[in-house]
């Protein structure tokens, strides 16, 4: 049986191609999509929270289907998130528990706050009486892998496996870091590439506005964003800065071309995952799989392939801003709108073209390799990345106020950069301020973050 029954066989490179071309749209519907990762955890006492129990990461996904009336989809019997089938969006489980909203497409930042409000009046409705809370930073500061409960994903099973012959701190990522990203649409291949490029040379930029990761097993990690160095470690196949992005020509074939390099890690077969790791999918495309001989991938085995991908920009049908550590709520807001800002608004995109287009492969790579160490201090050129970031930060407020959405109360969207202002105005990360408690009115007692950044 097909990867999906209802997806065609894969005939051409022209359907590798309309696998992301087709996700081009006119402007009046562009959206923005926003997708965040939260730690859990159990207080009193603290620990890592396990799947199965009538107090466990299932009894929270049971007792938010209830209140939602979202559906559940399972694996192997087991429920591994919900479908908000009439919004398009949903709850999944990272590896490690972490608790995702896979926003739904919103056409502004106002609206992605009010789903987010009620993303978390959900969470802790259903989580405070199962001990169950939340924790909103890119890392989490005093597990181990080992100690981190896994999720029942057939995925992730496949996925640690191979994770240990790719890389060193490949299961870090899975079980212990948590993400924001934004999702923003394109309305063509040149739209796309142009805001691509702009992204992928911003995004070490971003990850320094909003490092907030710096402790790991306990104690200070010597990273502001040890996220981003786990990144660095994971698996350089499928991870990095693009750099081929950047060429003359580059577009969605140039892209794909990429993606059949990529090793794969599973194929889907009725309703189970193979083990297809390290596998080519050039190989599949000839029915060579070792796993599945003689048969040819469908549409939906490619679309999972390119979902494997990590780099720090994805394409898909839309493009993913993949760098910034989970944070607060503001922290949340304001990563949708900083890009928001940048890429919808034609001036400002093109002013941020202009501003990164002289960038070479060697420099955006020292950005992508020093920001996780020290993320707005980070030396470029005659300056550093605080210089940058305040010119990125004007960018955004241009483009959000050439917008003009207003919410019910009359105010725009560059509300919502408040928390990247006070970053650069102060020059001090949310990673530095944690630090600055830590060595100060913590004494070193680092379990004082699970309130204080508890969101």
């Amino acid at each position: 049986m097909a990867g999906d029954e209802f997806s065609p066989l894969i005939e051409s490179r022209a359907d590798l191609i309309e696998a992301m071309a087709k996700g081009g749209k006119p402007r009046s519907q562009w959206t923005v999509g926003t997708e965040h990762e939260k730690h859990v955890f159990r207080k009193t006492p603290l620990r890592p929270v396990p799947y199965p129990g009538n107090d466990g990461i299932h009894a929270l996904l049971d007792g938010v289907e209830k209140r939602t009336g979202w559906h559940p989809f399972f694996d192997r019997g087991n429920p591994i998130g919900l479908r908000n089938d009439e919004a398009a969006g949903g709850i999944s489980l990272e590896p490690g528990g972490q608790f995702e909203l896979s926003g739904a497409p919103q056409k502004t930042i106002h609206g992605t706050r009010d789903e987010l409000d009620a993303h978390l009046a959900d969470c802790h409705a259903v989580g405070d009486p199962l001990n169950i809370h939340f924790l909103g930073l890119g890392v989490t500061p005093i597990w181990t892998v080992a100690e981190i409960p896994a999720m029942p994903k057939s995925r992730y099973g496949i996925m640690t496996d191979y994770m240990g012959k790719v890389g060193t701190l490949g299961t870090s990522m899975m079980y212990r870091s948590a993400t924001v990203q934004a999702n923003l649409d394109f309305a063509d291949e040149a739209d796309m590439v142009k805001k691509l490029r702009v992204s992928v040379a911003l995004q070490p930029i971003i990850t320094a506005l909003f490092a907030n990761s710096p402790f790991i097993d306990g104690k200070p990690s010597g990273y502001l964003s040890y996220r981003s160095h786990i990144w660095l470690n994971t698996d350089k196949a499928r991870t990095g800065m693009l750099p081929f992005a950047f060429e003359p020509g580059f577009g969605f074939e140039r892209y794909a071309d990429h993606a059949l390099d990529v090793p794969m890690y599973f194929a889907i077969r009725n309703g189970q995952y193979v083990n297809v790791a390290g596998e080519s999918f050039r190989a599949f495309l000839r029915g060579e799989l070792p796993q599945l001989p003689g048969e040819k991938p469908t549409v939906k085995d490619w679309e999972d392939h390119l979902s494997t991908l990590f780099p720090e920009v994805r394409l898909k049908q839309f493009l993913e801003m993949r760098g910034a550590d989970m944070g607060s709520r503001e922290a949340v807001l304001a990563l949708a709108a900083i890009w928001t800002g940048l890429l919808y608004d034609d001036a400002s995109l093109d002013a941020a073209w202009e501003m990164v287009r002289d960038w070479t492969d060697d420099e955006r790579q020292a950005l992508r390799v020093g920001v996780p160490v020290t993320a707005i201090h980070t030396p470029f050129r005659k300056g550093t990345v605080a210089d940058i970031g305040d010119e990125v930060l004007a960018l955004a407020l241009d483009g959000l106020q050439r917008r003009a959405r207003l919410d019910a109360s009359g105010k725009d969207e560059t509300q919502y950069l408040d928390f990247v202002q006070n970053v650069l105005e102060h020059r001090k990360t949310t990673a530095e301020h944690w630090l600055d408690r830590y060595n100060g009115p913590w004494d070193g007692d680092l379990t004082k973050i699970f309130d204080e950044a508890a969101i």
